[in-house]
């Protein structure tokens, strides 16, 4: 998701106000309180939702868990902060959270402008289009000139009447204020569409109220939504362990080093991700401000990025999202680590 032009202007005078912090501010902060806090999307099933029991889950929760293992030795020490799409950047600027996921996008505008950094793209994504079932459209031109929903606050709205102006089209944007109650629009039948990142249109398919079949996410995206976490660019320490998290989650999946697997490949001692110099190791750790061994706290805490994908969104979760260029680049996808050494 992306800004408004009136949300991005009002956060450039908040920049423009904050006074800078200092180098490592943010880890130091996060390690001396002893708990990462972390904005997640607001109920969103897949990326970040509390189920029955009250606890937290998705592919957001999964990655905010396996910065705390990594920075604080402990994956629960984690306080989740739900928010809505016009409260990201503010919570982020005025420290109320330590580091962002909450389905944001990636922008140039963002990184010079804010002043906040992404470390590296979690998922890659693009704006797509739920219809009901019944109503039998196929493709985008069959929606010329209908109502389509959209969540406010985000470029959605822009991305949307652009693609149609320049197909020749017309569109009649019905501007919600959440995900939820966009969605609850198409469902009660306000619009003939709706309109967000396909994964947020597949989990809010899920609560539709005769079930998923019942609505179609259609095969055509508009734009590209490279999704990644969000810091303050403050830090680049701080940054740089973010960054770095990510990463071994990849190199874990391309080592084929899973959670089941890991004390065993520990053990081995042949798998290149894990055998390293125990004085070299210790240099990295020290060097980025966290304890020796981090990358394996972080892999046992939940796994690699194959694992956490598939468990939160991909197969083994009810959303059922194809991998495409969310694959290791060794199997025709997009995503790779930079080498450790």
């Amino acid at each position: 998701m992306k800004l408004t032009a009136r949300c991005f202007a009002v956060l450039v005078l908040m920049v423009l106000a904050l006074p800078q912090i200092e180098a490592a501010e943010v880890l130091n902060g996060v390690k001396s309180r002893g708990q990462l806090r972390c904005g997640v999307s607001e109920d969103i099933p897949g990326f970040s939702e509390r189920d029955a029991n009250g606890q937290w889950r998705g592919l957001e929760v999964d990655f905010c868990r396996a910065v705390a293992a990594a920075v604080l030795n402990d994956p629960e020490k984690v306080d989740f902060v739900p928010l809505q799409t016009s409260a990201r950047f503010p919570a982020l600027q005025t420290r109320r959270v330590d580091l962002l996921l909450a389905n944001t996008t990636w922008t140039l505008t963002r990184e010079a402008v804010l002043r906040v950094r992404f470390p590296g793209i979690l998922l890659y994504d693009g704006q797509g289009f739920m219809v009901a079932a019944a109503v039998k459209v196929a493709t985008l031109a069959d929606l010329d000139g209908a109502t389509i929903c959209v969540e406010k606050g985000t470029t959605h709205q822009r991305n949307l009447e652009a693609h149609f102006k320049e197909n020749g089209r017309s569109v009649k944007p019905l501007l919600l204020a959440s995900a939820q109650k966009a969605a609850a629009a198409l469902f009660a039948g306000q619009c003939q569409a709706y309109t967000a990142d396909s994964g947020e249109l597949a989990a809010m398919r899920l609560r539709a109220p005769g079930g998923p079949g019942s609505f179609v996410i259609l095969p055509e995206r508009i734009s590209r939504e490279p999704l990644s976490p969000v810091v303050w660019g403050g830090d680049p320490e701080w940054a740089t362990v973010i960054r770095w998290v990510l990463n071994i989650l990849i190199l874990g999946e391309e080592y084929g080093v899973t959670r089941d697997r890991l004390d065993a490949a520990i053990k081995e001692n042949r798998n290149p991700l894990l055998r390293q110099n125990p004085y070299e190791g210790e240099m990295i750790a020290r060097s980025m401000g966290i304890d020796p061994q981090w990358g394996i706290r972080v892999l046992r805490a939940v796994g690699n990025y194959g694992e956490v994908y598939e468990r939160n969104v991909g197969r083994d979760s009810p959303l059922k999202i194809e991998r495409g260029l969310n694959r290791l680049w060794t199997h025709g996808g997009l995503h790779y680590s930079p080498p450790i050494d």
